[in-house]
């Protein structure tokens, strides 16, 4: 299946790989570490209709039950884990971040937007439709996290509190930490106003401000939530060359990808997928 993206630069940021007619995307940044499976997802290879047509595996979206459990059968059979050890979170666009044990195997953490592991085989889930995946690998303590960081995520530096996180729960050194910004909204597509703006410079140097936004004539702003986090990431710590940053946008990419501002609430969510081996 021929994935058609439209790409902001000309970068090698990912890789476009295909298993039983499940189309997903993956960094070779991170698979270079050895010690993951990891995945994102698309639009296409599902069995969802309508406006979650065709890849859908979020219980939130008005899907019918029995399309998201094949789409998880499907999806999980691409990347390489199984359905039972998907975990995920209930996003409301908070900074918590939970440490996933063994016990909480195939289960939901509620009003949650990260995850941290270090449990073999349980396999991180989250999920998406403009805002930003955060992927990250401690290759040297085996130990995993990834993350949703909408604007409201991002001014909360969730991307550090993962890191820190990770830390704390298993002596992960940010320097060691491989880490990827997945597809979400550019900056070109992403309009916010001003009381957005005003975040931002409350929590963002000043010497920061031209790479993550910039003002238009009629009053509104343009968001770049990709140098955003990368600012984030790198201020905890992480080396610039230790961050894969996307080169695609979901709003740019209707047909193949998700978008919230594309077609508001009537719509299926991308997913994030992140286990140790």
């Amino acid at each position: 299946m021929k994935l058609d993206l439209k790409y902001k630069n000309k970068e090698h940021i990912f890789d476009i790989r295909e298993k039983e007619g499940v189309p997903y995307l993956v960094y070779p940044l991170l698979e270079e570490t050895g010690i993951i499976k990891h995945g994102f997802s698309t639009r296409m290879g599902g069995v969802s209709t309508e406006n979650c047509a065709t890849m859908n595996i979020s219980t939130t979206r008005g899907d019918a039950p029995e399309a998201v459990t094949e789409n998880r059968r499907r999806i999980a059979a691409a990347i390489g884990v199984r359905p039972e050890d998907m975990t995920y979170t209930h996003q409301t666009h908070t900074t918590k971040v939970a440490v996933v044990e063994e016990k909480d195997r195939g289960t939901r953490f509620m009003e949650t937007d990260g995850m941290v592991t270090n449990v073999p085989d349980i396999c991180l889930v989250t999920f998406y439709a403009d805002c930003v995946p955060l992927f990250f690998v401690d290759p040297v303590h085996k130990a995993i996290g990834l993350t949703h960081s909408g604007w409201r995520g991002t001014v909360g530096r969730i991307g550090e509190v993962t890191v820190e996180k990770m830390a704390e729960n298993y002596g992960t050194d940010p320097k060691d930490v491989i880490a990827a910004i997945g597809p979400s909204i550019c900056q070109d597509c992403y309009e916010v106003s001003e009381d957005v703006i005003c975040r931002f410079r409350e929590n963002f140097p000043e010497d920061c401000w031209p790479d993550i936004f910039y003002n238009k004539e009629d009053g509104k702003y343009q968001l770049n939530l990709w140098k955003a986090n990368e600012h984030v990431l790198t201020k905890a710590g992480i080396l610039k060359e230790h961050i894969a940053t996307t080169n695609v946008c979901t709003h740019c990419n209707p047909d193949i990808l998700f978008s919230h501002r594309t077609a508001g609430e009537k719509r299926g969510n991308l997913s994030a997928f992140l286990a140790l081996k």
